[in-house]
């Protein structure tokens, strides 16, 4: 086997809209992240209740989106991704509801999985058909509502047995970029941004992710 093919994929960048959104002020905003940044796919993760507004959004976003060949996931509204013309959702309520919501979408869907700190909830959703699992937080663990801190070692050790691509997500660091390297076939990239008193484009670039 060659060196390029002993080489892992470097990581990618899997944004996360904020929780909520003026859609008038940011749509250039995300516009602008698109077209400077190479960006896998984008999460809208709106905690508007009310379905029309999600609509809105989401149609908005994904065009912006796919314009540039982003693929788009909604978190947990796995019913308006065939209507709204999304590629996956991403649940978050580990393995318990993947088997349903592939049948519901099909098996060219994108379903991703959040499973905080928990191994064994990636190894089930793995299981079962998940395209990804995502751990986190790394830190300030308010920020994702578990009250815990997840251990780099679950990604690292990941990483080395299970071939599902795994997203480290929640207080991104430059420190953690470091630390985990290629690891991580993707960073979840939101709260640690969209507030950059530099903009996102230089928090993204301050992550140091292409030299990780």
């Amino acid at each position: 086997m060659s060196d390029a093919e002993d080489t892992p994929a470097p990581p990618q960048i899997y944004l996360v809209t904020p929780p909520r959104i003026e859609l008038g002020s940011f749509a250039p905003r995300l516009a602008e992240v698109l077209d400077r940044v190479e960006i896998a796919c984008l999460r809208i993760s709106l905690a508007e209740t009310d379905e029309d507004e999600i609509r809105r959004a989401a149609d908005t976003l994904r065009e912006l989106a796919h314009a540039r060949d982003v693929a788009v996931t909604i978190e947990t509204h796995f019913r308006l991704v065939e209507p709204l013309g999304l590629d996956g959702v991403h649940l978050m309520d580990a393995a318990r509801s993947v088997r349903d919501v592939r049948k519901e979408l099909g098996p060219d869907r994108i379903i991703g999985v959040w499973c905080g700190t928990s191994r064994h909830a990636g190894m089930t959703a793995a299981e079962i058909g998940a395209d990804y699992v995502a751990f986190g937080p790394f830190s300030e663990p308010g920020a994702l509502g578990t009250g815990k801190v997840a251990d780099p070692d679950l990604i690292r050790w990941w990483s080395e047995m299970i071939e599902t691509p795994s997203v480290a997500e929640g207080g991104i660091t430059p420190e953690l970029v470091a630390e985990l390297g290629f690891s991580a076939d993707f960073y979840a990239l939101g709260a640690e941004i969209w507030g950059h008193p530099d903009g996102p484009v230089a928090a993204i670039r301050a992550l140091n992710l292409l030299a990780a």
